[in-house]
């Protein structure tokens, strides 16, 4: 298993708990538990088969497997894509049916279960990049984080992050606004960058702390990599596990991007941002002046909330762990051409 980068946060253990655990100990001393008489194995096999899953409303038939005598069918989990659709002017497109879109898994046609345009919650992540070089910009990318926690959701939540050479949360999940307004306060502008290692670190989070299907991060930086431990490609495995969108806002210097040598750490940094929000079915967006980040955050909020849910029981029906591509399309309306946009695959369950 790949090691990660972690939030760090503070955990204080009351001494009591150090007294409760002595007590417990020396009444197990005195008292020791008892072990149950053995079942017969008819009864161990009988309690088996009631564990088998009953979740047919969210899962489809799977594949069968042999053990000891004992026939478990596996059910094939449901996959649900989230898709952004727009056409050529950039607009989103609404209204569209199961009939109007396609999915690829591994180049193979898929049966498509249903489609959904409802608003979805989102477990959203703000994460800003407060090294040294922000120091200029910090103040309009707080007034731009404040703007997209205003435009949250009653069933939407959020964490605020900052990061320099280390991620450090400095607000847990919530779903309310003043606590994410007032942890901005606490941004503290000074050290290196390590963009990968943060990204890493607040998607496992979001992953693993986010009550809500659709997640996201909106990472806001300025700076070229230059402390991560981690690298592109174990970044790009973790988006995909933690099946998390990326939205990218990076203030890259146009000028030195672009450099004639074409090999500028300038330049290497827009193309991994511009990769790493395309593999998760995020956005990258690169602003020249400050003044665009209300915008900014406008089109991101529209973004999460204008998704299609595409869903499909996958005719592969084997666990065994692998990656999966998935490709989306969608019928054209007419002489419009319509682009679909979501993640570019998921792991199987092992």
């Amino acid at each position: 298993m790949r090691h990660r980068e972690q939030l760090r946060v503070i955990i204080v253990i009351a001494p009591a708990c150090a007294c409760l655990a002595l007590t417990i100990g020396l009444a197990t001393a005195k008292n020791p538990p008892q072990p149950p008489p053995p079942r017969p194995v008819s009864q161990q096999k009988g309690d088996q088969q009631k564990k088998e899953p009953q979740r047919q409303e969210a899962r489809g038939e799977g594949e069968a497997h042999d053990t000891g005598g004992v026939t478990i069918k596996i059910p094939t989990e449901m996959v649900q894509l989230d898709v952004k659709v727009r056409d050529q002017d950039g607009r989103s497109v609404s209204g569209l049916t199961k009939n109007d879109f396609v999915v690829y898994e591994d180049k193979v046609s898929q049966s498509i279960e249903s489609v959904n345009s409802e608003e979805a919650p989102v477990s959203m992540g703000l994460v800003i990049d407060t090294s040294s070089s922000m120091r200029p910009k910090i103040y309009t990318v707080s007034n731009a984080a404040s703007g997209l926690i205003k435009q949250m959701r009653p069933d939407d939540e959020a964490f605020l992050a900052q990061f320099k050479t280390d991620a450090e949360l400095l607000q847990e999940f919530t779903s309310n606004r003043r606590e994410l307004d007032d942890a901005l306060g606490h941004l503290n502008v000074n050290g290196g960058t390590a963009l990968l290692d943060a990204i890493i670190a607040t998607a496992d989070h979001a992953h693993e702390k986010g009550k809500r299907r659709r997640k996201a991060l909106i990472v806001i930086t300025d700076g070229v990599e230059k402390n991560s431990s981690m690298k592109e490609k174990e970044v790009m495995e973790a988006v995909k596990e933690d099946e998390v969108q990326v939205y990218l806002v990076g203030f890259v210097d146009e000028e030195e991007a672009f450099s004639m040598f074409g090999r500028s750490p300038a330049k290497r940094a827009k193309q991994l941002m511009l990769r790493l929000a395309e593999d998760s079915g995020g956005r990258a967006f690169f602003p020249t002046d400050v003044k665009e980040m209300p915008a900014i955050a406008a089109q991101i909020d529209e973004d999460l909330r204008a998704q299609y849910v595409v869903s499909y029981y996958p005719s592969n029906e084997r666990h065994d762990g692998s990656f999966r591509s998935v490709r989306v399309m969608v019928n054209p309306r007419g002489n419009r051409k319509l682009i679909a946009r979501t993640r570019q695959g998921y792991y199987a369950p092992n």
